[in-house]
């Protein structure tokens, strides 16, 4: 089975992270993609982030429809910082090893590759898609190559149309009282207002 595993903090989910999902589901021929909400992810150390809950049940709502999404609370079960190593490792095991494990993630984060925790058992597990983004850089395997061990066979860059959404936009609009409507699926718009989410 080919498993496609996309984390992130989901502050909230938004329509671009569906169409990524999607869009490497079928550009890969995935059997699946899984939504991971991170508890608190190390690199946004130095901010606040939407209680983990209300986060998870924003992520259910948006995959709902999609019979070829999953959510996991593996990260947010799991205490301490969120790497993506233990996620992958945890996969890895719970399928005895037989899945092919494709790990989503954005053309910024990729380029910063070298400061994950343990990239090179990284790229050793699993299969790397990297997504471009609007205003990143492309992601530039060649300056990976002498810094990770093996990236270059694991790296898969797919191409999507640009998505030009951001959970820091989202949040703004709605501190300002603007409409969020064709960011976020309706029912994540709806749980938004209902809880007061972004007003202070």
């Amino acid at each position: 089975m080919k498993i496609g595993l996309l984390g992130g903090t989901f502050d909230p989910i938004h329509n671009g992270h569906l169409t990524i999902a999607e869009e490497a589901r079928k550009k890969l021929e995935l059997d699946k993609v899984v939504f991971i909400p991170a508890r608190h992810p190390w690199l946004k150390a130095d901010r606040d982030i939407t209680d983990s809950q209300h986060r998870l049940a924003m992520v259910r709502l948006a995959t709902a429809s999609n019979p070829h999404f999953e959510v996991s609370t593996a990260e947010l079960a799991r205490p301490g910082p969120t790497y993506t190593i233990d996620t992958v490792e945890a996969f890895k095991t719970e399928s005895g090893s037989l899945d092919d494990i494709y790990f989503i993630a954005g053309s910024d984060a990729i380029t910063d590759l070298p400061r994950w925790k343990d990239p090179e058992r990284v790229v050793a597990l699993c299969q790397i898609v990297g997504i471009g983004r609007p205003g990143a850089p492309d992601i530039d395997i060649e300056a990976l190559k002498p810094l990770i061990h093996g990236v270059s066979d694991c790296l898969r860059p797919v191409d999507i149309p640009p998505i030009d959404i951001s959970s820091t936009a989202i949040r703004e609009r709605v501190k300002a009282g603007l409409s969020i409507r064709d960011m976020v699926p309706p029912e994540v718009e709806d749980y938004v207002v209902e809880h007061g989410l972004y007003l202070d």
